[in-house]
């Protein structure tokens, strides 16, 4: 690992990140992990850690929708497992956390954390889709009727034009 995500913030990101990992491979919730016994590169787990993992799960659907309007040509289902929580975790930083935090800010952080835990392209592929989220005003939908057309058709390509409209967050 890193060490630009050994410490501080960074670190409690990195800590969120691996318990929603940790949380979808299970296929239980956060509160779960958390209850249980867990595993985090290095501790003790940080409380903004817990804060970020327990909103980011809570608003997960909101996340996932918004996240599959601006990833174009990528189902959710077919990013590396750790690119998807990293994303998830930092569009509920940018869009639903709280404390504000500026969206250049998240998506730095997101970016170094990608490069410790994610593919060669994970950096690229996320600086691209968080600036997706950063330039819209409001948190863009997915729409299920778009998304019910592309099932039926093989491939990891998306339907086009998937952004149908946008939502007040």
């Amino acid at each position: 690992m890193s060490l630009k995500v050994d410490r501080g913030r960074t670190l409690a990101r990195s800590q969120a990140l691996q318990l929603l990992f940790q949380a979808e491979a299970l296929g239980v919730s956060v509160d779960t992990v958390l209850a249980g016994d867990y595993l985090i590169s290095k501790g003790p787990l940080s409380p903004y850690a817990e804060e970020l993992a327990r909103g980011c799960y809570a608003n997960r659907m909101r996340i996932d929708a918004a996240l599959q309007a601006v990833s174009q040509n990528w189902r959710l289902s077919r990013m590396p497992g750790a690119d998807r929580n990293l994303l998830r975790l930092a569009v509920y930083e940018m869009r639903f956390s709280p404390e504000p935090i500026e969206d250049a800010v998240v998506i730095n952080e997101a970016v170094e954390i990608a490069k410790a835990y994610g593919t060669d392209e994970s950096a690229s592929f996320v600086n691209g889709v968080l600036g997706r989220i950063a330039r819209s005003e409001r948190l863009p939908l997915f729409s299920e009727d778009v998304a019910d057309d592309s099932s039926a058709a093989e491939g990891d390509q998306a339907a086009d034009g998937a952004i149908s409209s946008e939502a007040e967050l």
